[in-house]
């Protein structure tokens, strides 16, 4: 920063407290309150001025030169924070903590929090159905480890990737909106797609000190009980990421109560690419439009939105929680609770954000009124969930009893319809508090007693239209009519005349004026303390209000999977640990959705006797598709969701890996092939007979013979050694030969059928291999011009019947082609003409009438 270390001595005494306040925090965003702004200088006014789109201006001299500065207006704040934390920038807030009225020079300033991407809390500043997580990674010569926080939840995970593409995947599924690294990491290029990017000292990871502070959060001796002793890359992520957490907060964390290890044991594996391919969350092209979620979350809460996502990027091989989900699935669809349900939970809203700015003390009055409706809606959650007719759902149901005390008390102390701030007033209900009804009244005038006054001095003055009133400019008032002037008694002193009547004060009311006046600062500062109090009793249940939080929130998913299945006509898979999956008539989740056409569904067979599937057939057919459906009823099946299909039995797969489709990554780079071969070799590497593998025209990016060596020796590696199940498609029709050799594997193909040079896809999965590519076709239907068609058809004629090529060397030649293929009435004329039996005169005529109709 270097406008900011110009010599203190030059400049006023606030700039003097200001620099020495931005020399703590010079890599962040400064906000300065000034009044009714705060207000930034220097660089931070030159970024936020770009940043923001606001004025930059100037403020006095330092040096000779005008000091920039920029400024937001503080009631608005929130709407410039969320441009800047969307933009991966924090900001500290710089708040006014001392008395103007007894402050010699500048108040007294500090900062209160520093608002960062990650950790974030407030309403205004996060996306509602969108995790919004901090990461911190570290970095061993074994691997590395990584930590994740949700300071919105308290959710806090480690694990230990132990290669860069498991690293990868874990970033991807992720998604940070702030990530912490070592200074000295070796990877720095991974990170290149992501904001919020904080660089830390190598001191940050120390084991010990990493040790020492989670104990100390959690309020331990040992991580023993949390049974992540042995994750020591993991506790050294998780040490650093509670550290900076810890000083960007300034206030206490009690929601984060504990710490857990997510094993890739406990996952389905998902790479990068396979997130990507599959499109779960988020498109090919970065949107969330015609994705696995957007067909899937119908979820009435945010938080129940939120965590189906984090269950689509992290599918489940535990076969017990599996068949508990679907089991809950099945009996809520039985028992048609799902109309019930839906509506209640709609009024639960976000109870685990509210949760988490309670404990941070940073929740608004809405955010009680809002977790009182909430605890209001939990006893008739209980009457629907009691009606079901299996007990799947008791366990949801005992953490969402009603608590009644907590619901008492958030009636009795917050009103209705609270206003936004506290710094308002009128927040506390009342009733809740007799000194605080009693300075109410005061601070409102206390209406009875001015009633009272009024009414003495009627009749000691004897003026029938005396009226006692009060206005904001000149307080309390005797108001009498200028006709009744001689009748004011002596005691009265006259505070305004106006044209019909005199006003007066008494000492009366003079005294009565006063105690208004300091009771409507004894009223703000009393109800502050008692919302300030509503935090303390809140506060040692935070954790059954988070346990409440989770188990609404799985209500939610499961409520969500059994309207979507009775909706989308979707099967409960039989889930199981034998090798195999059968699924009869499997459709694409989001395609059938989205097409205009009537969906076709197909069958996929795979066990011990039919491993591999070399899928054959045009360009356009339903390979992709095909392939992609498979994945996604496998993951659902994986995540306790009911899937598209008739039936389904799935044996539990450790992975899922996807090869669709390319682009060049030019950055680092590397061309579409390379990309390719790094993603296949990641599969061969890496998948077990239990994965499920994917695989999209091996080979293409390089010469047919390289290409086609290539896609033979990936697929009798994975046929012969790996025995993973695989969906293979290819071009390679010489790769339909393999099924001849090895026993496991199994041609299938893509039907079309071609008429009149055109092709219609029938999109049916057909036993055997294709009888031909329809590539042609396909081309033409692409608008591809007609004379290179037909030129390619003479190519591929001289091709199939192993002669010598031609080459077209005459310019003329697609013009040529181009006569021929031309549809006219001068063509048609001539192939319909006999010139055998034509005279010379006849033949004559001809050409005219040609070149007429030329």
């Amino acid at each position: 920063m270097t406008n900011t270390t110009a010599d203190h001595s030059s400049h006023t005494p606030m700039m003097r407290q200001y620099l020495k306040i931005k020399a703590e925090f010079p890599h962040i965003l400064v906000f300065y309150r000034m009044g009714d702004f705060y207000e930034l200088f220097y660089d931070d006014a030159k970024r936020a001025a770009d940043l923001l789109d606001i004025s930059l201006t100037a403020r006095g001299k330092s040096g000779g030169n005008a000091i920039p500065m920029a400024g937001v207006p503080y009631h608005a704040v929130d709407n410039y924070l969320a441009k800047l934390v969307q933009l991966g920038e924090s900001v500290a807030i710089c708040e006014q903590i001392g008395d103007p009225a007894t402050s010699k020079g500048p108040v007294e300033r500090k900062v209160v929090k520093i608002v960062t991407p990650g950790t974030v809390s407030d309403e205004a500043l996060l996306t509602d159905r969108q995790d919004n997580l901090i990461v911190a990674i570290s970095e061993s010569k074994s691997g590395f480890g990584l930590a994740y926080l949700d300071m919105t939840s308290g959710r806090f995970v480690l694990n230990e990737p132990r290669t860069v593409e498991q690293l990868q995947a874990e970033l991807q599924r992720l998604s940070p909106a702030e990530l912490l690294y070592p200074e000295n990491f070796s990877q720095p290029e991974l990170l290149d797609n992501y904001k919020g990017l904080r660089r830390r000292p190598e001191w940050d990871y120390d084991f010990e000190t990493a040790t020492t502070l989670l104990n100390k959060q959690f309020n331990t001796k040992e991580l023993v009980g949390f049974g992540v002793q042995d994750y020591t890359k993991g506790i050294t992520a998780a040490g650093c990421l509670l550290n900076y957490v810890q000083d960007s907060q300034r206030t206490a964390l009690p929601h984060i109560r504990s710490i857990v290890a997510e094993s890739s044991q406990k996952g389905v594996i998902l790479d990068a690419a396979t997130r990507r391919n599959l499109e779960l969350t988020h498109n090919l092209q970065g949107g969330t439009d015609n994705t696995l979620a957007a067909i899937l979350d119908k979820s009435s809460t945010p938080m129940g939105s939120r965590l189906l996502k984090r269950w689509l990027h992290f599918p489940l091989r535990d076969l017990d929680t599996l068949n508990g989900r679907q089991d809950a699935v099945a009996s809520i669809l039985n028992d048609d609770l799902t109309h019930e349900l839906q509506p209640i939970l709609k009024q639960v809203g976000d109870v685990e954000r509210i949760v988490a700015r309670i404990a941070l003390r940073t929740a608004r009055p809405r955010d009680f009124a809002r977790l009182r409706q909430a605890l209001d809606q939990l006893p008739s959650l209980q009457e629907v969930m009691a009606t079901a007719s299996n007990n799947k759902l008791k366990p949801l149901a005992n953490n969402m009893m009603p608590m009644a005390d907590m619901h008492q008390l958030l009636s009795h102390a917050i009103i209705e319809n609270p206003p936004v701030l506290i710094r308002d007033g009128g927040v506390i209900a009342p009733g809740y508090h007799a000194e605080l009804d009693k300075l109410r009244d005061l601070s409102q005038g206390a209406t009875n007693f001015l009633e009272e006054i009024e009414s003495r001095e009627k009749e000691h003055t004897g003026i029938p239209t005396l009226k006692v009133g009060y206005n904001k400019v000149h307080g309390f008032f005797i108001e009498v009519s200028k006709a009744s002037a001689g009748q004011v008694p002596d005691n009265y002193i006259r505070r305004q005349t106006l044209k019909n009547n005199e006003r007066y004060i008494t000492e009366e009311l003079k005294a009565h004026e006063e105690t208004v006046l300091t009771a409507q600062s004894r009223f703000l500062a009393l109800e502050k303390r008692l919302y300030d109090e509503l935090f303390d009793q809140i506060l040692p249940h935070i954790e059954q209000l988070q346990t409440l939080a989770e188990a609404v929130a799985e209500l939610d998913v499961l409520s969500t999977f059994a309207e979507r299945a009775d909706t989308l006509n979707y099967a409960k898979p039989v889930l199981s640990q034998n090798k195999g999956i059968a699924i009869e008539q499997g459709r694409h989740p989001v395609v059938e959705q989205v097409t205009c056409d009537a969906f076709i569904a197909n069958p996929v067979v795979l066990d011990t006797n039919r491993e591999m599937l070399i899928i054959t057939g045009p360009n356009m057919g339903g390979k992709s598709t095909y392939m992609r459906q498979t994945a996604l009823i496998v993951l659902l099946a994986h995540i306790g969701c009911f899937v598209p299909a008739e039936s389904a039995q799935i044996g539990l797969v450790d992975r899922i890996f996807t090869r669709i489709g390319a682009s060049d990554d030019l950055a680092s780079g590397r061309s579409t092939f390379m990309v390719e071969m790094t993603e296949t070799a990641n599969i061969l590497h890496n998948a077990t007979d239990r994965s499920l593998v994917l695989l999209d025209e091996i080979g293409r990016g390089t010469s047919t013979y390289d290409g086609l060596s290539l896609a033979w020796s990936v697929a009798e590696m994975l046929a012969l050694n790996t025995k993973a199940f695989v969906l293979f498609a290819s071009h390679y029709f010489e790769l339909t030969l393999l099924a001849e050799q090895i026993e496991t594997l199994a041609n299938v193909h893509l039907d079309a059928v071609e008429h009149d040079d055109t092709i219609i896809f029938m999109h049916a999965v057909q036993e055997g291999a294709a009888s031909k590519s329809f590539g042609l076709q396909v081309a033409q239907l692409a608008g591809i011009p007609k004379p290179v068609i037909q030129r390619a058809k003479q190519r591929l004629s001289e091709l199939e019947s192993q002669q010598t090529p031609t080459v077209a060397t005459e310019p003329n030649t697609f013009e040529q082609l181009q006569l021929v293929d031309v549809e006219h009435p001068a063509i048609e004329t001539l192939k319909q003409a006999d010139i055998d039996d034509m005279t010379p005169k006849q033949a004559m005529d001809m050409l005219y009438q040609l070149k007429t109709m030329l």
